[in-house]
């Protein structure tokens, strides 16, 4: 049985190896897994100690085969603790519901650690193998089940919101569990947890954390933004050359050197792609060469910015902000003939720490019936939305998956309607600064 700890040992060192050097983003979801595998270890661990030891109750001392038996009943009520939180966050990120039984969690765990290091260990001596039982012992089961009959009830009460893969994931991890933990319970010698709750790690990187499919995912991202910078609106394009060529042939002046020169400045900052994230002010500058055009063709559009001037190197997915505002233009302002305001805001965050938020309000229209609450669920349920290549929602719904992948799932995209008319698209945004890249 000690062979099949190192094996397990071996196998989630080489798994943490590979998760911790790639380079993740350090969401509330990847810090849990962090957390998990680091348990994982350090319970292996106690595991094989312990299966050397309680076969060796006549040369181990007493003291030292308690206080690792003790060590390994507490890492383990730790991890399906934290497996129980992986599956909350997951949840939650998924249907937008918080965590209702983080509390009740939470005082088990504290209970049961302390049952772990106070109450008494016993040790059953049999032909097959020795092994701990009574109230100690007991206090692992107990532990596993109270979890994962939360895990459980989680899973049922939102099945329909969660994601067909996601679904499977959590499914496959309770049962493998619970199989290794009736296993165990039927057959005392065969010390088998170690197995169970390595096959459930093993299972949520698989199919949940691997940064393979994170790698990906990052890589559709990419084309999906590809193909819609290739897709500048033509209509656009269009209709701003007509708009040189007229004012070219009445005016002789400089205003249209400005114009070409402005066009010409869009769809050069447009193309460059190079780069997943780029310094807010450089977004900026990409937007404000098509808002010039915008506002002149349309006299009585107005665009302002207030813009927090220590923000200007914080970076940003890119080309996030004109899909935002061509947004607005076109299903906002253009019902009110292209006649009122647009402002663009960015700054600090005052209710989430190290984030900022930018803010794109227009004076338009507003939403039409019914139309904020499906914009809201596609949104909120963007990881279960295929990539767009057509359609009016293929800017905001591409933002919103580029955002939670390279920023994480705690940043993003909401909409608000105003009081006196018009929406406000909300962009939540890590302060990473571009000089500490």
């Amino acid at each position: 049985m000690l062979r099949m700890e190192i094996a397990l040992f071996l196998i989630l060192a080489f798994v943490a190896v590979v998760y911790f050097s790639a380079g993740r983003k350090h969401t509330t979801l990847h810090k849990t897994f962090s957390l998990l595998l680091i348990a994982m270890l350090v319970h292996l661990a106690f595991d094989g100690a312990t299966i050397y030891t309680v076969n060796h109750l006549d040369t181990v001392p007493l003291v030292w085969n308690d206080l690792l038996h003790r060590f390994f009943i507490g890492t383990m009520v730790l991890i399906v603790y934290l497996f129980y939180q992986y599956i909350a966050i997951l949840v939650e990120e998924e249907t937008g519901k918080p965590r209702r039984l983080d509390l009740a969690a939470k005082i088990y765990l504290a209970a049961a650690e302390l049952g772990a290091m106070l109450l008494p260990v016993h040790y059953a001596v049999t032909e097959q193998g020795n092994y701990s039982d009574g109230i100690h012992a007991s206090l692992c089961y107990v532990s596993v089940a109270f979890y994962l009959l939360l895990c459980a009830g989680l899973l049922l009460r939102n099945w329909a919101q969660i994601h067909r893969k996601k679904k499977f994931s959590i499914g496959a991890a309770l049962v493998i569990e619970i199989f290794g933990a009736i296993l165990q319970g039927l057959h005392h010698t065969w010390l088998i947890s170690g197995m169970g709750l390595t096959l459930m790690t093993l299972a949520f990187y698989l199919t949940l954390e691997n940064p393979d499919i994170l790698r990906a995912e990052l890589t559709e991202q990419k084309m999906s933004m590809l193909y819609l910078k290739s897709q500048v609106n033509p209509h656009f394009l269009y209709n701003t050359l007509d708009t040189i060529r007229i004012q070219a042939q009445l005016n002789d002046d400089k205003p249209v050197a400005d114009l070409l020169m402005r066009l010409v400045d869009f769809f050069r900052l447009s193309v460059k792609v190079d780069r997943q994230m780029v310094a807010l002010d450089d977004e900026l500058e990409l937007l404000e060469a098509y808002m010039e055009l915008m506002c002149y063709r349309y006299p009585e559009l107005v665009c302002s910015y207030d813009i927090d001037p220590n923000l200007g190197g914080v970076l940003v997915p890119n080309f996030i902000l004109q899909p935002i505002v061509e947004n607005s233009l076109l299903h906002g302002l253009k019902n009110k003939g292209y006649r009122g305001q647009v402002q663009i805001t960015a700054q600090k965050s005052n209710r989430h720490k190290n984030r900022m938020e930018i803010q794109v309000i227009d004076t338009g229209s507003g939403f039409a019936e019914g139309t904020k609450e499906a914009i809201d669920q596609m949104l909120l349920h963007y990881a279960r939305q295929a990539p767009k290549l057509e359609g009016n929602s293929i800017g905001i719904l591409n933002v919103q998956k580029r955002i939670k992948l390279l920023c994480g799932r705690d940043c993003g995209l909401w909409y608000t309607e105003n009081p006196a008319g018009g929406v406000t698209a909300h962009l939540l945004l890590p302060l990473n600064e571009e000089e500490g890249t």
